[in-house]
């Protein structure tokens, strides 16, 4: 068996190695982080080009409207009588019927 000392074997060279970009896995890295950046530069987007709708300037009257509208048919509850209330009480005599 022949022993060679350290100081006869020739110190490695490192070899070139390829730049960065030609590594898949720093794609993958770099991936996520700019889909997210452009996912939020698509949701800007759609954020100022389709502006929310402005509500009524009269809503709150509006809405008293539709109270009142509302308890008017409750005082006559034959004539706007919910479909299915109407059709499952039609037979039941009308003292039975819910108030």
């Amino acid at each position: 068996m022949t022993y060679s000392s350290p100081s006869s074997i020739a110190p490695a060279t490192p070899e070139a190695s390829a730049p960065w970009w030609k590594f898949g896995h720093v794609w993958l890295v770099i991936a996520g982080p700019a889909i997210v950046v452009v996912a939020g530069f698509v949701t800007l987007w759609l954020a100022v080009s389709r502006p929310d709708p402005v509500v009524a300037e009269d809503y709150y009257q509006r809405g008293l409207d539709i109270n009142k509208t509302l308890a008017a048919e409750q005082a006559q509850p034959s004539s706007m009588q919910p479909a299915v209330k109407g059709r499952n009480h039609a037979a039941t005599p009308q003292k039975d019927q819910p108030r």
